[in-house]
């Protein structure tokens, strides 16, 4: 979360607990583990929290130690993290960065995989977690930026996320699954719908435009899923970064 100052922490072990599986998670932010608002609840819940008060402590950290995820504390540190995020991302980039912000605070392009502002609650901090750790990854399809969490059907891109409804969530699983290649619109609608009646497919143009309004910038030109004029549907990653709707929208997709 935060930067490190200082001597490295002392690494504990907590008891394990019945929701998530034990992992290693490095904890930076500029408080001790006795006033961390995070370093207590986490250990209670079975992970072995280390902790750095800045960026050089983290580093040396990552330098004899296995993090399985780094928790930011930008807020801790008045800061946006991203100096630090960039070293580490830099030092260790297959391990997974909790970004947490001060309220109201954009993330401005941040390289973190989950972005998080004050203030939320220790369960919404462990949910947002989840995804992130080996025992989960199971129920997670990541193509590039993009998230796809099938068992909560929520879809995290650029640090934000949405949850779908079913249908939505297998129509963009599909996608995600062959990134780059044309899904014909008769294959998405058998497996979406669940049917083999294949003639009448007006239904899907109206949920691929839900999904668009979900990540796109402008879902009238869509730069992520594209339409293939009389063949379907492609996911295409290599476009410039796209937003997550308004609340009001995302409402309309749960």
């Amino acid at each position: 979360m935060n930067e490190f100052s200082g001597k490295f922490s002392t690494r504990k072990t907590a008891l394990p607990g019945p929701a998530l599986p034990k992992a290693t998670l490095l904890l930076v932010e500029n408080k001790l583990p006795a006033r961390s608002a995070y370093f207590e609840g986490l250990s209670r819940k079975g992970f072995q929290v280390l902790t750095a008060m800045n960026g050089t402590e983290a580093v040396q950290q990552l330098d004899s130690l296995q993090v399985n995820l780094i928790i930011i504390n930008a807020a801790s540190l008045y800061s946006n993290g991203k100096g630090i995020l960039r070293t580490l991302k830099k030092k260790a980039p297959a391990i997974p960065i909790l970004l947490i912000l001060q309220e109201n605070q954009a993330p401005e392009d941040s390289q973190a995989d989950v972005v998080l502002s004050l203030p939320f609650t220790l369960q919404k901090l462990l949910n947002r977690m989840k995804p992130l750790l080996p025992a989960m990854k199971k129920d997670v399809l990541k193509v590039g930026s993009l998230q796809l969490d099938t068992r909560e059907r929520i879809v995290r891109y650029q640090g934000r996320q949405v949850r779908l409804t079913p249908r939505l969530m297998i129509l963009l699983q599909m996608l995600m699954e062959k990134p780059g290649e044309v899904i014909e619109r008769k294959e998405l609608f058998r497996r979406g719908w669940e049917t083999e009646y294949v003639e009448d497919t007006r239904s899907l143009d109206v949920h691929i435009s839900w999904l668009r309004e979900a990540l796109e910038i402008d879902p009238r030109h869509p730069r992520l899923i594209k339409t293939i004029r009389g063949v379907g549907y492609r996911l295409d990653l290599g476009e410039p970064p796209t937003r997550p709707l308004s609340k009001r929208k995302l409402s309309l997709l749960q």
